[in-house]
């Protein structure tokens, strides 16, 4: 049994031991927490390439003493030439390939806002770890290994060079990225911004043209991180904070806010799964309703969350016997959060992500960048949410979580997993903060997950094998379509959590299901 990490000058977890080890260097040598989390982000994107990588995208949440947490979107935009006429006589926009590369890379722009905001060091201390594992390799995971097994019959043929650098990696094998080092070495020495102007954005330009992806230098050129205030919402004891649209931040939120109202006595019985299940689905039928880039959206995420009346009205809905029939479709995606605290109060929640594993399955010749699919989440249709039109921010799964409690505690929780990421949060942040459980087995405890995510076709609810029987035959009697998974199904997610106390006690812990650690120092 893994237990909580305690520590009080400074705290790192992500999920990859190099990355975290990374973060904590960086920390140690004065760094902030938001250059700590740049270390990490960087590092993930060399040691964990299935599953994030600086060819995606990344969100932020930055908490300082004093201030409410401030929220940064490193969201790219779809090509300009990203119109329906580019996919004329499909049905969908493909996964895989160089049209489903059809948005701009908005992760760096947002460690460059974040580090605006909170940093202290130069850029390129910050990617020394990541530069070095690229250049001498760093061994392969059991993860990573298992996903080019899984993937590989529908990444070999994609144009670039994913064959040549990772189909036959086995666990343990080394792993070098000689491309993708001199890629993080022109930005140390250029910066962040160079990703988007100048040299370097003229060779991601042409290599993304060799491939034939729709996204040219005008598009990287055009591009900005936002900056902007969190969604929140106010639950008896904690005010929470998660990612605005296209972010389903808005989910995360609307699941806790509707459990307190529908609250069981006690955790881990039937009524608090299955309670936390239902609120999932109201979560989600307004999710997928109204959810798109934000410019586009009729409804506001923030005055659905400050109506007391619609919320209430919402958990009415929720039959504390009987389970909603669920037939909905659920989105997949791969995806690492990370967390950072400092001594000086500083916590930093954050996730980037490629989408799918190895996102559209195109690494660009000569920059070495997995270019994500996050575009291939834009609808091909007339009317609706998340319509596919140029200049555009796709729907995403990704969000940060962090909570503010009552008593000074301060809390920045998250996981990957597509569709699970909402849930998870909500059993972690009930387990640990309504029934008080500790934090490191709120997240090691067996998980649920309603809907397709990481690598998974169904819409069941999936529980891992670890529930007793008897949870499991009650929630079958009450009505879900339950699927019984391995006892750390990599499907529930690689989730983490930091809690900075207000004496200063710094309290993290890692998912047994990932190959994560809490760094501390």
């Amino acid at each position: 049994m893994l237990h909580s990490v305690r520590s009080t000058r400074g705290m790192v977890t992500s999920p990859h031991y190099l990355a975290s080890q990374a973060g904590l260097e960086i920390l140690k040598e004065g760094g902030s927490a938001a250059d700590a989390a740049v270390a990490v982000a960087a590092t993930l994107a060399v040691v964990y390439p299935h599953m994030t990588g600086i060819g995606g995208d990344s969100f932020w949440l930055l908490s300082r003493k004093g201030a409410p947490p401030t929220a940064i979107m490193g969201c790219g935009r779809s090509a300009l030439a990203a119109n329906r006429e580019l996919y004329a006589g499909m049905d969908a926009i493909p996964t895989r390939g160089p049209l489903a590369a059809n948005t701009v890379a908005g992760a760096i722009s947002g460690w460059e806002k974040l580090l605006a905001a909170n940093g202290r060091m130069p850029f390129g201390t910050l990617l020394r770890s990541a530069i070095h594992y690229a250049e001498a390799g760093v061994p392969v995971t059991r993860s990573g290994a298992q996903t080019v097994i899984d993937k590989g019959a529908e990444l070999r043929g994609q144009p670039g060079s994913w064959a040549k650098i990772f189909d036959g990696t086995a666990e343990g094998a080394i792993l070098k990225q000689p491309a993708l080092a001199r890629t993080l070495t022109a930005l140390a020495e250029d910066g962040p911004g160079s990703f988007y102007h100048g040299p370097l954005a003229k060779r991601i330009a042409a290599d993304l043209a060799s491939v034939g992806s729709p996204v040219t230098l005008a598009d990287l050129e055009m591009h900005l991180p936002i900056l902007s205030r969190a969604l929140t919402v106010e639950i008896p004891g904690a005010k929470l904070y998660n990612s605005q649209p296209p972010t389903q931040g808005i989910a995360s939120l609307l699941i806790l806010a509707l459990y307190e109202r529908v609250a069981a006595a006690q955790g881990e019985g039937f009524d608090h799964v299955h309670r936390l299940v239902e609120a999932t689905k109201q979560a989600f039928l307004w999710r997928d309703r109204y959810l798109c880039d934000p410019l586009h959206m009729k409804a506001s995420p923030q005055a659905l969350l400050d109506d007391a009346g619609a919320l209430d009205a919402m958990a009415a809905r929720i039959d504390p016997a009987r389970a909603l029939s669920w037939p909905q479709p659920a989105s997949a995606g791969d995806t690492t959060w990370f967390a950072a605290a400092d001594s000086a109060g500083t916590v930093v929640s954050a996730i980037q992500s490629i989408y799918h594993e190895f996102g559209s399955g195109v690494v660009l010749p000569e920059t070495g960048i997995v270019w994500q699919n996050r575009g291939s989440s834009f609808r091909l249709a007339d009317t609706g949410p998340n319509l596919l039109a140029p200049d555009r921010m796709p729907f995403h799964t990704l969000n940060p979580a962090l909570a503010c409690f009552a008593d000074g505690r301060v809390m920045a929780y998250g996981t990957m997993g597509g569709e699970g990421q909402p849930q998870t949060q909500a059993a972690i942040f009930t387990r640990y903060a309504r029934y008080g459980m500790p934090l490191q087995e709120a997240i090691t405890l067996p998980r649920w997950l309603l809907g397709r995510t990481w690598g998974a076709e169904s819409v069941t609810l999936k529980l891992e094998d670890r529930f007793p029987p008897e949870l499991i035959e009650a929630l079958r009697a009450a009505g879900h379509d339950v699927e019984i998974v391995e006892p750390f199904a990599q499907a529930m997610g690689h989730a983490g959590a930091i809690v900075r106390h207000p004496e200063g006690t710094l309290e993290g812990a890692t998912d047994p299901r990932s190959d994560g650690q809490v760094a501390a120092w």
